[in-house]
Order: C-alpha cells, then structure tokens, then sequence
C-alpha cells in the first residue's frame, strides 16, 4: 500500500509539473507555438510512460494533439488523467 502511495503522489506532482511546463508558452509571446512544436511529442510520451495500457496510450494522443493545437494549452491533461487513475477510477472498482 505505501508503494502504490508514493506512485500515486509522485505521479501529481509530475502532472503539476508537466502540465505548467505546457501551459509556460503563454509566457513567451511569439516564441510560445515554436515551443509547442517541440513539447507536444514530448509531453505525449511521457504520458504513455506514466500511465501504462491502452487508456495511458490513448491519454497520450489527446496530450499531443492538445499541445500542438493553439489556445488548448490551459487544458490540464496530466491532472485530468491523475484524477481520473487514482480518483475516479478506483472508486469504480470499489462499487
């Protein structure tokens, strides 16, 4: 129970990381698209790499496709899917 713990705390502060790190091109006027150029395949690796299966796969595109396209950077992906895993998902298997 204290691995699953420290994974579960772990992987929200890096969703909290991630997603500001996605959402810091809104600070950088005219350079901020450039970046997300380069963050989008980045930010939708590590998603599959912290979220394992079809659904962590699956989270992966919708973060890619959600940093490249303007404007959507706001939508946090990372805390979504945190939430989602370790909130809503194992009150599901509880019921």
């Amino acid at each position: 129970m204290s691995k699953l713990k420290d994974t579960k705390f772990q992987n929200l502060f890096l969703s909290l990381l991630f997603d500001a790190l996605g959402m810091l091109s809104f600070a950088i006027p005219g350079i901020g698209e450039f970046t997300d150029v380069i963050w989008a395949p980045i930010a939708g690796w590590l998603m599959t790499r912290m979220y394992k299966g079809k659904l962590g796969q699956a989270a992966g595109v919708v973060t890619f496709v959600e940093e490249l396209v303007p404007g959507l950077d706001v939508v946090p992906t990372f805390t979504i899917m945190w939430i989602y895993t370790y909130l809503l998902k194992t009150k599901k298997k509880e019921s």
